[in-house]
């Protein structure tokens, strides 16, 4: 059975996401049945990560602030998380359900297959943008 996907809806949220100083800094996109659609949008990374459990699958779009103290930017991550309880099927058809997202969401700055709870982490998310951004630049003093 087809994807169903609340295409305007997601659209909204990930605009609200991608706007500045609005409050809203994550949405959250979960399946009802084969239904794609729009679960959440907030700005605490825990309440984002409630949103992902063991029985579910899903999206997430969030925006990391990165940078140094001379230059702070926002980069955005689309997350892929399929828990251990998702059977076989659905967890084989997440690869053509993000292809459906991707068509919709189309400035990140990092991708990542969420594979466990313990990499759902504000610092994993960080780390891999940070790793992605390349070059890091800072006041040039360093601690000896």
């Amino acid at each position: 059975m087809a994807t169903a996907v609340d295409k305007e809806a997601i659209k909204e949220a990930y605009n609200e996401v991608m706007a500045d100083k609005n409050g809203v800094e994550w949405a959250a996109f979960t399946f009802t049945d084969n239904k794609l659609g729009v679960t959440a949008t907030g700005d605490d990374f825990d309440s984002f990560k409630s949103h992902f459990g063991p029985d579910d699958r899903g999206f997430g779009y969030i925006k990391i602030m990165t940078g140094d103290e001379m230059s702070k930017r926002s980069k955005f991550v689309l997350s892929t998380w399929v828990g251990p309880n998702v059977s076989v099927m659905k967890k084989a058809k997440m690869s053509t359900d993000k292809a459906l997202m991707k068509e919709i969401i189309q400035n990140l700055s990092v991708e990542l297959q969420i594979e466990n709870a313990n990499e759902f982490s504000m610092d994993h998310f960080k780390a891999e943008v940070d790793k992605a951004g390349g070059a890091r630049y800072g006041t040039g003093v360093r601690d000896l």
